[in-house]
């Protein structure tokens, strides 16, 4: 069995700058993401940062990342944009998946890949509680109707993104707000997931609920058998006839 390549991209300040985040994930939110993927026989997942050479992401690798996620906050700017067309390409051809995880909502590559300014509202850190709307989707599955995540960075509506294609989850927070906390859009050939929970001084990635929703996403965003055949259109079909394509 042909395994998934999983990458996990990941600023990689906050962890090295601020000790309440340090202590919280000493090796990086990435590497504590990595820590339950890797339990999945059909996951090879390995991490990637802004610091690295080409930002974690060269040609070579790019190209053979079946799913992509991604969290970014404070350095949004720094990421290249070549770098940021050359993921949205992959996406909109069906070759890889991309996963937006919490402040990752104003990030280059999710923006550019939605077309949107990921912009919301936002407070202190808070009781939330996460509700699952769509029970039968795929990424929703082992959740139940609703779980408390103890301690979360209040993201709010207005919440400016496309109509999702799918909205799997939404949170409500103790002082009263609500967010799309679980979006799913089709973009081209590929998939993409927004995922709200994972704020820095937050324990929310050792939350079962939310490791199972990260891994299940993961499966669901994976690339299909073919994607797009070529990278252009496909001038070729014109010139068949029906007898040829039952052919």
């Amino acid at each position: 069995m042909k395994k998934l390549n999983v990458v996990i991209w990941n600023e990689f300040r906050h962890e090295r700058t601020k000790e309440k985040v340090k202590e919280i994930y000493p090796d990086g939110l990435h590497a504590t993401i990595k820590s339950f993927l890797d339990v999945n026989e059909d996951m090879e997942v390995s991490l990637a940062a802004l610091d690295d050479p080409d930002q974690g992401l060269p040609d070579e690798r790019l190209e053979n990342i079946d799913v992509l996620l991604w969290w970014g906050h404070m350095a949004h700017k720094e990421v290249s944009d070549e770098l940021v067309e050359k993921i949205r390409n992959r996406v909109y051809l069906g070759k890889m998946g991309f996963i937006a995880l919490h402040s990752a909502h104003r990030s280059k590559p999710f923006t550019s890949i939605v077309g949107t300014n990921g912009n919301l509202s936002w407070g202190r850190n808070q009781k939330e509680i996460m509700w699952t709307l769509m029970p039968s989707h795929e990424i929703a599955a082992g959740i139940p109707d609703h779980f408390l995540i103890e301690s979360e960075e209040l993201y709010s509506e207005p919440f400016y993104i496309p109509q999702p294609d799918a909205l799997v989850f939404g949170a409500w927070f103790e002082d009263g707000h609500i967010m799309r906390a679980g979006a799913c859009f089709n973009r081209g050939a590929g998939k993409v997931f927004y995922f709200q929970p994972g704020h820095e001084t937050c324990r929310s990635y050792y939350n079962p609920y939310v490791q199972r929703i990260i891994t299940n996403a993961v499966r669901w965003a994976k690339p299909n058998e073919l994607g797009y055949p070529v990278e252009n259109n496909c001038p070729h079909i014109l010139t068949k006839t029906v007898d040829e394509f039952n052919n």
